[in-house]
């Protein structure tokens, strides 16, 4: 018998017999105005609900999401992870207090910290030379982050990272518990991670105190489905309800909302089954792909995901990503050496077999001389703070050549992909040997993310403000 999905049922019960409505929105799935699309539109406020939201339905898909999750809070967000890292970094700590961050962070992170003001302590992660991709971000840096600034209030890791590595959360959570300070996790890419024994546990049973997952990343919510949990102890529930009611919209759409409950219910129904099935797709198509000679398949942490190294092939990702494209194939991410097809539990054997072939067809067509990583001179390069990303946000800024960037302070993030590691961020000092690094990996063909100039002939920087 499935499991209740209070939120999806009110939604449906709207859909079949919405009445005649005197409410938002505007086009009130009128036949003659409303599309097929629309008809798909409803509020939760008089739609899935009443207007005092009197019969709970939402917070009745809440509390079976925390209790899925093993949290003692759960809130839906329409806005994806985004809103919830930046909620949390409300919560966390007050402007001017120090936090330490993963420096795989994703950009609404950075966000986070301007909303916040609050004061970055850096935690590199490792890279493997191989791939040019992040693995993990070692517990000694954590321990070393909090040795190093004892002020710290929270600690903010991305777990797993985009191309599917995780750190031993374990062992970090150890360390930061130690220090009485909360472990904040962005797991916006693993949503469905603790589902299956063949995948690792998701952040909160391996000891963070908060995570935010994307439920319409790896599970089956509509875009934008996204959930925050947390622990009650060292982070104060109430201030969590605070900070993410504060940047919710009091508009939020039903659909979503509900999507997330019956992307919830189905985890919670199927899942086990659903994930075997992926589990074993991706493995076949790894066995599959090793066989292509000079394609790297990364040993990622998550066995549901699929990285492909395409440097030593001599293939182009650009062009494999176009040839994919013209057979109706569309990948998450490509860039010139690294491609990231996403498989979800919603993937059939055709579905996969398809996506192998048609890899196996483009990098036959496309193959040359194997080439270097592109992105490597920017690895070991050690950011130097010289104003919080608060102060570099809200700061007059201007356009200057590169040449007379060095010595300024950045304005604007650069990150090479890959490994995906901001090289630069708002706030830090360009020094020369950022600069020539990241203006030679652009030249050999790395994409440089996150700047409005990508060629780096031009950079962003805080005004009247030389060091």
């Amino acid at each position: 018998m499935p499991s209740d999905a209070p939120l999806a049922d009110a939604v449906d019960a709207f859909l079949a017999d919405p009445g005649t409505t005197f409410t938002v929105p505007g086009h009130k799935r009128a036949p003659g105005i409303a599309d097929q699309l629309l008809m798909l539109d409803l509020p939760l406020v008089s739609g899935a609900d009443d207007s005092r939201l009197g019969g709970d339905v939402l917070g009745k898909a809440e509390r079976l999401a925390a209790q899925l999750w093993g949290a003692d809070l759960c809130r839906f967000s329409v806005a994806g992870s985004t809103h919830g890292n930046q909620s949390l970094a409300l919560a966390a700590a007050r402007p001017g207090d120090r936090v330490a961050v993963a420096r795989t962070l994703h950009k609404s992170m950075f966000g986070g910290l301007v909303l916040a003001g609050l004061e970055p302590v850096w935690v590199r992660p490792q890279v493997d030379p191989e791939t040019g991709l992040a693995t993990q971000v070692p517990a000694g840096a954590v321990a070393a982050a909090i040795r190093d600034h004892p002020d710290l209030r929270a600690v903010f890791l991305v777990e797993p990272s985009y191309v599917g590595m995780l750190s031993d959360l374990e062992a970090i959570a150890a360390v930061v518990h130690e220090a009485a300070v909360p472990l904040i996790v962005d797991q916006a890419w693993g949503a469905h991670l603790g589902f299956h024994p063949a995948l690792p546990a998701h952040a909160i049973a391996r000891g963070a105190d908060a995570m935010v997952t994307s439920t319409h990343k790896t599970l089956t919510a509509f875009t934008q489905g996204s959930v925050v949990l947390a622990r009650a102890g060292l982070l104060d529930l109430a201030r969590v309800e605070e900070s993410f009611e504060l940047l919710h919209t009091t508009s939020p759409s039903a659909a979503i909302l509900a999507s997330t409950d019956r992307a919830r219910q189905l985890i919670e129904d199927r899942g086990r089954q659903l994930l075997e099935q992926a589990i074993a797709l991706v493995a076949d198509a790894r066995a599959r792909l090793r066989r292509i000679d000079g394609l790297h398949v990364s040993e990622a942490s998550d066995p549901v995901k699929l990285v492909l190294g395409l440097a030593g092939t001599g293939a182009d990702g650009f062009r494999v990503e176009a040839d994919l494209l013209a057979d109706g194939l569309r990948l998450e991410m490509a860039d010139r050496d690294t491609l990231v097809p996403i498989v979800t539990l919603a993937d059939t054997p055709a579905t996969v077999t398809r996506l192998v072939e048609a890899l196996e067809r483009s990098i036959g067509l496309r193959r040359g001389a194997a080439r270097p990583l592109a992105a490597s001179s920017v690895w070991s390069l050690q950011p130097v703070a010289a104003i919080s990303p608060r102060e570099a946000f809200f700061a007059p800024r201007e356009r200057v050549p590169a040449g007379r960037a060095v010595g300024r302070v950045a304005a604007e993030t650069a990150a090479p992909y890959p490994p995906g590691i901001p090289a630069l961020a708002p706030g830090e000092l360009i020094t020369e040997e950022i600069l020539v690094a990241l203006q030679r990996e652009a030249a050999a063909g790395t994409r440089v993310a996150y700047c409005s100039d990508p060629t780096l002939e031009t950079l962003l920087v805080v005004a009247d403000r030389p060091v």
